[in-house]
């Protein structure tokens, strides 16, 4: 019987296991190159705020500038990222994702949600049920640790 004690261990436990099952599920029959959580962390990024800078993608990973910048190097070299040099200040660029770089990202999200899915549809309605009633916690759990983050940030 688990005890409140080894509900943190626990859920960190299956979050972290689930998060692995996934993408190595997505994985299989993936063509083109294999891209590193990081990098696609920061392709989602891109996607979502076309234009952002790579120090304001630095703050919203919270990642050193110079590890954005080489993620960066890497995404532009397999034709997903593209960095345009700001004409009023050529040491700032704004980050743009590719068209291939989206259909990779869109194709990703799409063979997630069909494999999660697809999963779900087998558990018996009650543990789906579950599952949606625990969203909104889950939510709050998720806010507060970045809150958290932010004000660490913020405080150095």
């Amino acid at each position: 019987m688990r005890t409140k004690e080894d509900l943190p261990g626990a859920f960190a436990g299956v979050l972290l296991g689930l998060n692995r099952l996934i993408r190595r599920r997505l994985r299989q029959g993936l063509t083109g190159p294999r891209l590193r959580g990081a990098q696609v962390e920061l392709l989602r990024l891109v996607a979502d705020h076309p234009g952002i800078s790579v120090s304001a993608a630095a703050k919203e990973l919270y990642l050193a500038g110079n590890s954005v910048s080489t993620l960066v190097n890497q995404l532009s070299g397999a034709g997903l990222l593209y960095r345009e040099v700001r004409s009023e200040d050529r040491r700032s660029a704004r980050l743009l994702p590719t068209p291939d770089g989206e259909a990779r990202l869109r194709a990703w999200q799409e063979r997630r949600t069909a494999l999660v899915r697809e999963h779900l549809a087998r558990l018996p309605e009650e543990d789906r049920a579950a599952l949606e009633a625990a969203l909104p916690a889950l939510r709050r759990l998720a806010a507060g640790l970045q809150e958290e983050q932010e004000e660490e940030v913020s405080a150095k």
